[in-house]
């Protein structure tokens, strides 16, 4: 255990920065499932309105950095294409 105020106060910040990342991928982790489950259920229509959502999701956790901008688009584009191949 740390025994430096500043060392003590790192301890606390990385607990809440990690609770806010776990909460931040959680989110996008299920709105990418639900996205899969509609396309896997063939259902076009409510695959492109959890589409929207997905990517709304994935933008602002590459924008808090969360995930990598470059991770986020690669996500993005697969969800994308998997919608559109079902069209």
């Amino acid at each position: 255990m740390a025994n430096i105020k500043s060392a003590k106060k790192r301890i606390l910040v990385a607990e809440t920065r990690t609770a806010r990342n776990r909460a931040i991928k959680s989110e996008v982790k299920t709105a990418i499932k639900k996205v899969d489950a509609a396309v896997a259920a063939k259902d076009a229509e409510n695959a492109k309105a959890l589409l929207r959502a997905a990517i709304s999701t994935l933008n602002k956790a590459a924008s808090k950095g969360v995930y990598h901008k470059k991770t986020a688009s690669r996500k993005i584009s697969r969800m994308t294409k998997a919608v559109d191949s079902m069209a």
